[in-house]
């Protein structure tokens, strides 16, 4: 039996090289002469490098940089074979994963830091920059990554504001005439993972500040600064982004680049499967396992898990989505798929994150013994 190990991360417990490493050791414990093809994936944001990496797409590099609050660190990223490509993911810079708890903030938190990355790379020759945005701790719809660059947010006094969130509600002018020069020079592509607009309940304020840290007061100061950042994006360049679908996206810094550096946004699971050949390697597998930390309505909107989902609904091979927590119990439209809970019902999350070597060990183990009494 051919078998596809493809999972994302369980975020705040274990990576997809972890989990992949567990569902591989289950497999081969009740399938001993079964064949396993273990590749941890990634949807475009948090983990791409890993899968690039892994798959010798090019070498990872280090530059300096800094977090969501320009703390300094070191953070890596791919450079291409081409030596002309790379890239970069925002969660290693402006990322949740780099903040403790008590220090997120989504109005005070930049991604000026992935801004500093962007402009090392862009001085070792870069022309084509792909950026992973997933996982952001920031809201600033990309104008701290445009200020590292050179560019300007000015309110009505012609006072430059700071490069966050929590002060676009005071935007009046956008001045790009410092702008690194390289950077209009250069093909940016946004690997987006979700669809979400900028603007309104559905919008990336309302959907995703709260888990970085932010109010419902904060919410609302968010939303507001969105707004004038799109009516100024209107006035000065005409581009409308209130409506862009994935503008939402990591604070809206697919909004941001779409609109000020002229940016691409693709599915960045589609990106990393066309780069890795994936399609062509599920159409010879017999049994799918893949699957992510938590899954919900917003799994739905091109998340890793469904995208396995619909390559594999071809054949209809059967294929298992194994999550930390399910808030969905089933798919429509997918009869081939089974999601399979690893924690426990009452379980706190606490303690399903720090056992969740074990909850996935167990439940995946308890379902791959069903498929082998069923003589898959």
């Amino acid at each position: 039996m051919e078998v596809l190990i493809i999972p994302d991360s369980f975020k705040g417990s274990l990576s997809a090289i972890e989990v992949a490493k567990i569902m591989e050791q289950c497999v081969q414990t009740l399938f001993p002469t079964s064949h396993c093809h273990s590749i941890p994936f990634s949807d475009g944001g948090e983990g791409a490098l890993s899968v690039l990496a892994f798959h010798n797409k090019g070498k990872l590099l280090k530059c300096s940089a800094t977090d969501a609050l320009k703390k300094p660190i070191e953070a890596p990223y791919l450079q291409f074979d081409d030596q002309k490509s790379v890239w970069i993911e925002l969660s290693q810079t402006a990322g949740l994963t780099q903040l403790d708890q008590q220090t997120l903030n989504p109005l005070h938190t930049s991604t000026w830091g992935t801004g500093k990355m962007i402009a090392h790379v862009l001085d070792q020759g870069c022309t084509q920059i792909y950026l992973g945005i997933g996982g952001s701790a920031t809201q600033d719809l990309g104008t701290g990554i445009i200020s590292a660059l050179g560019g300007r947010f000015l309110d009505e006094e012609g006072q430059e504001l700071p490069a966050v969130g929590g002060e676009l509600y005071r935007l009046h002018t956008i001045d790009l005439k410092h702008l690194n020069s390289k950077t209009l020079e250069c093909e940016w592509i946004i690997a987006c993972d979700v669809q979400n607009p900028l603007l309104g309940k559905k919008g990336s304020a309302h959907t995703y500040a709260k888990q970085k840290g932010g109010s419902p007061e904060d919410i609302d100061r968010l939303e507001k600064g969105a707004l004038r950042f799109a009516e100024v994006v209107q006035k000065q360049f005409g581009v409308d982004i209130s409506t862009l679908k994935g503008g939402g996206a990591a604070g809206g810094v697919s909004a941001g680049l779409y609109a000020l550096l002229g940016a691409r946004l693709e599915n960045g699971f589609d990106l990393l499967a066309q780069k890795t050949e994936l399609e062509a390697t599920v159409q010879k597998m017999d049994l799918i396992l893949t699957g992510e930390g938590s899954f919900d309505r917003q799994s739905l909107f091109g998340k890793l898990p469904i995208k396995v989902a619909s390559l594999t609904k071809k054949k209809q091979t059967p294929t298992l989505i194994v999550v930390g927590k399910a808030k969905l119990k089933t798919l429509n439209g997918f009869p081939h798929c089974k999601i399979i809970d690893c924690t426990p019902p009452g379980m706190t999350r606490k303690d399903a994150l720090q056992n969740a070597r074990y909850h996935l060990e167990y439940a995946l183990k308890k379902e791959l013994l069903i498929l082998k009494n069923q003589k898959i």
